[in-house]
């Protein structure tokens, strides 16, 4: 057996609890020996891996990638390597694609493009309703099978009660893992940030706790009615914490992750109309942004990217009439570091939020124990570095880190064995 040999690494490994120096011995896309050296075999590469440190795969639980059908935000291709580059061998993407992800046939186009782009690996998530129109219940099994590892209705508002509650009756029966987004959209209307003193300043429309928090109840409620498997994407209030807490106490199958974004920044960033900070969810108050850390330092949050890259027309638009999002992927762990150089949160809880949460969500290991698969990060903790758009991997420029300095680099990525970049 040939080994690819990574010499004296620090491995970081939240769901097996290793944190230490030591090599690790790879074959056949599996981890054959951490810590020892095999009884037998020859050293086909050897990677010397000192002051580096050797952490599981990223996964991200939603990303917006623009194909098909928005290829002037940026391609397959582009986006899987600016994903790489930030840390991820794992994201899925959103089905608010063009066409929408409601069709098997969509589905398997979403894994041909990812395949013959040959980074991240992507896991598409199907549809919950035709066309994402909220009404018409997609063919949930259909899309289970072709490949979909859970059905999102993205940020779409659902007709009413009593689909939402078709929906997961079916999802529950089938055991399919549903992505629900908790937005009460008449609430919200209208609305491009945090309802508070800043939007007031500003004269822009906000967009209140209460849209999240009502939202959430309704879906709380009614997936304690259905027995569902259901995981609540991009949660941006302290309340929403505090709501999910109470329903895991009462048993039942809830899981939840806040984008990045929403720990790093509050609606303060909107001073001087900067449509960078036009995001969905909503950048909230102080208050809610430490709420959100403290829950993903206890381990109760997964961290997701919120990916979605733009071309330069799409943000030049006034504050309220820009698209949402930021392209996120490009420097991700560097970006996300910068919590722990800060103070914020923990090493350890860091990539629990992003590696063991969200496999755990997906029903994935993400693990370097010996025996698994080798999705792995060498990542460099030193250097710095001052981000410049031809950096950047994605076409999406809208990166809250442009101009400036970040602290570590992900120096290799490898899934299955393979080194992707």
């Amino acid at each position: 057996m040939r080994y690819l040999h990574i010499e004296n690494a620090r491995v970081i490994d939240p769901a097996s609890g290793i944190d230490g120096v030591m090599d690790v011995f790879v074959a056949g896309g599996t981890i054959r020996a951490l810590g020892r050296r095999p009884d037998a075999g020859e050293i086909e590469e050897s990677i010397d891996a000192s002051g580096l440190w050797l952490l599981p795969g990223l996964i991200d639980l939603g990303g917006h990638l623009p194909e098909p059908g928005f290829s002037q935000k940026g391609t397959m291709a582009s986006e899987t390597r600016a994903a790489c580059a930030g840390g991820f061998t794992h994201i899925c993407s959103l089905p608010d694609t063009k066409p929408v992800a409601d069709t098997s046939a969509v589905i398997k186009l979403i894994q041909e493009k990812a395949n013959k782009a040959g980074h991240a690996r992507v896991m598409p998530l199907g549809a919950m309703t035709q066309g994402l129109a909220g009404e018409q219940l997609a063919s949930m099994v259909t899309l289970y099978e072709a490949g979909a590892v859970a059905l999102s209705n993205v940020r779409e508002p659902i007709r009413d009660s009593y689909v939402l509650r078709r929906l997961m009756e079916y999802a529950a029966t089938y055991d399919i893992p549903l992505f629900l987004t908790a937005n009460d959209v008449a609430l919200a209307a209208g609305g491009c940030m945090h309802e508070g003193e800043v939007a007031t300043r500003m004269g822009l429309a906000g967009i209140p706790e209460t849209a999240e928090t009502i939202a959430l109840a309704q879906i709380l409620l009614l997936a304690e009615q259905t027995g569902v498997r259901a995981h609540i994407s991009q949660i941006s209030c302290g309340r929403s914490i505090r709501m999910i807490m109470d329903a895991k106490k009462r048993g039942l199958r809830i899981s939840a992750d806040t984008p990045l974004a929403n720990l790093l920044f509050t609606h303060a960033q909107v001073t001087g109309y900067n449509s960078l900070y036009n995001v969905q969810p909503p950048l909230r108050s102080e208050d809610d942004r430490q709420a959100l850390i403290a829950a993903v330092e206890a381990g109760e949050l997964a961290i997701s990217s919120n990916h979605r890259p733009h071309e330069i027309a799409a943000k030049k638009a006034p504050f309220s009439d820009a698209e949402a999002g930021m392209s996120q992927y490009d420097a991700f762990l560097p970006l996300a570091m910068t919590l722990v150089q800060k103070g914020e949160l923990t090493t350890a809880a860091l990539l629990k939020a992003l590696t063991q949460i969200p496999a755990g969500v997906l029903g994935m290991q993400q693990t370097l124990r010996e025996g698994q698969a080798f999705n792995a990060v060498l990542f460099d903790p030193v250097p710095e570095k001052t981000i410049s758009a031809r950096d950047l991997c994605s076409r999406g420029h809208n990166h809250p880190a442009l101009g400036k300095v970040l602290t570590g680099q992900v120096q290799r990525v490898f899934i299955d064995g393979e080194q992707i970049c």
